[in-house]
């Protein structure tokens, strides 16, 4: 269903993985990948999206390296350079903005884990662009990205694990009152017994399918009613 495409990445190239519907235009979404890097699990993500009718990109921050080892990933995930961050996701925005095979107004961004995080920064970054960002499990662990969350414009909705180690149910509700105490439209649910990534399905250790099913419906029934 999808396919790995190039874009104008501010002066370089990006590439990324894009699922597109079947039939017609679909509503535009960047995905952001967990620190692996751009892995199957993410590219499944997007083919579910494309089958659910949207337009999906996700694009390849660690430009071709990917990891299954936790050292490793850690690894990637400190020595990115949030500036090609950045502009790889923007350019990811342009080019679906400019696709033929995108609809509706603005795009919704994705993310899980790391790209939770960067998912919120983008929203941030492009606030004329992205109406719609849904962090799963996001944290931003550069202190030196911290956004100014008073130019977010998008509507959020966030998947938290009851049980996550590296982004508790603390600092989401931490996160939670600083949106809303600036006016922003934020809404966080947070799920029983669930673990950090619990909607990794290619990761049997940490995988929650009920909290996972139900987290799909409300990001489905959340980003249709702002994108559509």
């Amino acid at each position: 269903m999808g396919e790995m495409v190039e874009f104008p990445s501010n002066g370089g190239t990006g590439t990324g993985y894009l699922a597109t519907p079947e039939v017609g235009a679909g509503l535009g979404l960047v995905v952001i990948q967990e620190w692996w890097g751009l892995v199957p699990h993410i590219k499944d993500v997007c083919d579910r999206f494309a089958a659910e009718g949207f337009t999906a990109l996700a694009p390849d921050l660690y430009h071709g390296a990917q990891t299954t080892e936790p050292d490793e990933a850690g690894k990637l995930l400190m020595t990115l350079n949030l500036d090609q961050a950045a502009k790889d996701m923007g350019g990811a925005i342009d080019f679906l903005e400019q696709s033929d095979r995108v609809r509706g107004d603005g795009v919704g961004v994705v993310g899980f884990c790391m790209g939770g995080g960067l998912a919120l920064m983008l929203a941030v970054q492009r606030p004329d662009d992205v109406k719609a960002a849904v962090p799963f499990y996001g944290f931003i662990p550069w202190e030196s990205a911290q956004p100014d969350w008073s130019t977010l414009q998008a509507s959020v909705l966030g998947h938290y694990g009851e049980l996550d180690e590296f982004f508790g149910p603390d600092k989401a509700k931490e996160l939670e009152a600083t949106l809303k105490g600036l006016g922003k439209d934020v809404e966080l649910h947070f799920y029983d017994g669930a673990h950090h990534a619990f909607f990794n399905d290619t990761r049997p250790e940490v995988y929650d399918e009920q909290a996972a099913s139900t987290a799909w419906v409300r990001t489905l029934e959340f980003l249709r009613s702002k994108l559509g």
